[in-house]
């Protein structure tokens, strides 16, 4: 079996309406510097404590896309997993995440259309939901 095979996750042929894969992770300082690093997005909302007690959060914020990111965990290394391709995603940010929560991230199948693969995608703290949305992801076939 070559590298690519072994590393390669699902098939189109192996996924089916339905299956669906979870990601968690705790937020902490460091996720959102460095976030804040690769981004550019140094809101002070995200870094500073003082800007961020007179914001209706009245602490600091993790980035949205921080959080959106999970998902893009899942794409990548679970669900289709390595060798698929995201082609969109649309989000709606409903609650904020804060250094310590832990947030779980969910994707589940919700069409197989051809090659592209839509997703029904949310993130939680425990019941709160802090994101939704959808993703479509392009899903090779095996060669045969």
């Amino acid at each position: 079996m070559s590298v690519f095979e072994e590393l390669h996750g699902y098939y189109l042929e192996d996924l089916t309406v339905g299956m669906s894969a979870l990601y968690a992770k705790t937020i902490s300082e460091a996720d959102i510097v460095m976030y804040a690093g690769v981004s550019g997005d140094t809101n002070p909302v995200h870094l500073n404590a003082e800007f961020a007690e007179h914001t209706m959060f009245k602490e600091r914020i993790a980035h949205g896309m921080l959080s959106a990111s999970l998902l893009s965990t899942i794409f990548g290394t679970k669900l289709p997993g390595p060798g698929s391709i995201y082609m969109n995603q649309s989000l709606n940010f409903k609650a904020p995440v804060c250094i310590g929560d832990t947030v779980v991230a969910k994707a589940t199948i919700r069409e197989i259309n051809g090659k592209r693969v839509s997703f029904d995608c949310g993130c939680t703290i425990g019941d709160t939901v802090v994101l939704d949305g959808e993703a479509t992801l392009m899903v090779s076939k095996r060669n045969k």
